[in-house]
């Protein structure tokens, strides 16, 4: 009965390091697109325009230079705490497995 706890331990961490994976795949590429965009600013002259729902609005480079910054901070802070995330869940993984040999040796 105990090498199936483990098997669906192992089951429910992997399933979990899937998801998180997906979820920071998600992250770098939105965060590679707000690079490309803070990219593209320094470029553009001082005109600059906002899609804000279904509306295009003229805006000040400036501020748009800013929420743009800072919304690649928090997703760089974001990418790094599911890194952490995915390396403790991985660890786990590891241990759940050498568990599960040891157990199927004896």
């Amino acid at each position: 009965m105990e090498s199936q706890d483990k098997i669906n331990e192992m089951h429910f961490l992997e399933q979990n390091l899937q998801n998180l994976l997906l979820q920071k795949q998600a992250f770098q590429m939105e965060l590679s697109e707000t690079k490309a965009a803070l990219n593209e600013l320094e470029k553009s002259g001082e005109e600059i325009f906002k899609v804000i729902g279904q509306l295009m609005v003229k805006t000040g480079k400036t501020g748009v230079k800013e929420e743009l910054s800072g919304k690649a901070k928090f997703l760089e802070l974001r990418i790094k705490n599911l890194e952490k995330q995915e390396n403790s869940l991985s660890e786990q993984l590891e241990k759940t497995r050498d568990e599960m040999m040891k157990t199927q040796k004896k």
